[in-house]
């Protein structure tokens, strides 16, 4: 085991390793954050291989995705450290002594600030996973159609890492024994997830028609809103 290291210092073979053992963690979350990791790579990747003289017209996009991507990367391996660092404070929570009514509130208590920070690490993944997608959508049909597959590859494993880090949400809810909180992260797990969905399928079907697209369309400024420019 290589316990205090950061993932992100760990080679895959000893990821793996540590995956594999009878250790609480790294478990289900850390993968998770992993997977939607090399999505973000991925998707970086694409990015990357696409600025050419060929495909200048995107090239902002390409700039923009390679840079979000390199910080959802990174993000998402740090969330895998905080997922396993939220689940070993829950299990420790779960070790308080319980002989006394003090000591049985103070460990309730405990395991329920414990259990809420459980459920939000993972819904942070949720939620990254989401800008990975889009970042993904955003480049399909604007990218080097010999990398555009790969983007078909991100999709699957951000999709996959989301709906991992959601069940994890999910299993932590009750512990939290705050009804009107956990409806609310039910319904913003189910949203994203939903959203996720629809946006992978459109990256897909987008890269498997082979089509092209048009720059991203650039949103005015509402009326009111200053602009930059000489005013005459």
């Amino acid at each position: 085991m290589h316990a205090g290291t950061p993932y992100s210092d760990l080679t895959l073979a000893e990821f793996d390793e540590d995956l594999a053992s009878a250790e609480p963690v790294p478990g289900g979350g850390s993968a998770s954050a992993v997977a939607g990791s090399l999505a973000a790579s991925l998707v970086t990747m694409v990015a990357e291989l696409s600025k050419r003289p060929k495909y200048m017209e995107h090239s902002a996009l390409h700039g923009k995705v390679e840079a979000d991507g390199r910080e959802l990367a990174a993000r998402l391996l740090r969330l895998a450290d905080e997922d396993a660092a939220s689940y070993a404070a829950f299990a420790a929570a779960l070790k308080l002594p319980r002989e006394t009514d003090a000591e049985r509130e103070a460990r309730s208590a405990a395991m329920r600030a414990a259990a809420r920070i459980a459920s939000d690490v993972p819904m942070q993944c949720v939620e990254t996973c989401l800008e990975v997608i889009l970042a993904a959508e955003s480049l399909a049909g604007r990218c080097n159609q010999n990398a555009s597959s790969d983007l078909t590859v991100a999709t699957l494993l951000a999709e996959a890492a989301a709906k991992g880090a959601a069940a994890n949400v999910r299993v932590n809810l009750p512990a939290v024994e705050d009804d009107v909180w956990a409806e609310a992260m039910e319904a913003k797990v189910a949203g994203i997830l939903e959203e996720i969905s629809t946006t992978g399928q459109s990256c897909r079907s987008i890269v498997a028609s082979g089509g092209l697209r048009g720059p991203v369309p650039v949103i005015p400024p509402r009326a009111g809103l200053a602009t930059h420019g000489p005013v005459g």
